[in-house]
This record gives C-alpha cells, structure tokens and sequence, in this order.
C-alpha cells in the first residue's frame, strides 16, 4: 500500500513540474508566405536578437506553423521578418506574454523592402 501511495505521489510531483514549465512563447505565422528569418528586439530600440528561425528544424516557418521562440522575457518587441526572396519587413509593438502565442498576419508588416 505504502508503494501505490508513493508512486502516485511521485506521479503527481511530476506532472506538476511539466505544467509549471509551461510551453514557452511561441510565434504563429498567419502571413501569406514562409518566413526565413524572425528577429526580436525590444520596442524602439533597433538591437535585434538572433534568428529565431534557427530553433526550427527545416529552419524555416510556413505559413500557419507555430516556432518556438528562446531567450526573450515578456514584454513589448518589434520584429524583423525575412523571407526567402530576400524581403524583409518590420512589425512594431508586438506584446508578447510567458508562455503564450503571439501571431504576426500579413497586416502587421510594416516598411517592407526587398
């Protein structure tokens, strides 16, 4: 009896932990096209962050796939968004929330250029 009562314990601990660790700030790609390149920097301040595409396996986003984005606390961002034709755009003001989705759509872009 002792051992159920432990293992279920033990059991519980666990799954507790992987809820507390949540699932991290993620990007949702509702724009038109495939994204090569995802930089953030904080709102203003033109002082881009690495290439968050790197944490994807094909190193690349397509439209409607989500890419889990490292290194970056809450808070308010601009992005610089590249894709394979060698255009990039800007999305200012983004809010982005722990362990939460943020998307950019085709309407955030901002002074594209190629």
């Amino acid at each position: 009896m002792r051992w159920i009562l432990a293992s279920a314990a033990l059991l519980l601990a666990s799954t507790g932990e992987l809820a507390a660790q949540g699932k991290g700030i993620r990007l949702w790609n509702l724009t038109t096209a495939t994204i090569s390149g995802f930089q953030l920097s904080p709102a203003g301040k033109n002082a881009w962050g690495p290439n968050q595409t790197l944490n994807d396996k094909d190193k690349e986003v397509d439209h409607r796939e989500r890419l889990r984005i490292t290194g970056v606390e809450p808070g308010r961002y601009d992005a610089k968004v590249s894709y394979p034709d060698a255009r990039q755009c800007v999305v200012r003001d983004i809010e982005i929330k722990a362990d939460a989705v943020f998307s950019i759509e085709d309407k955030d872009l901002k002074d594209c250029n190629k």
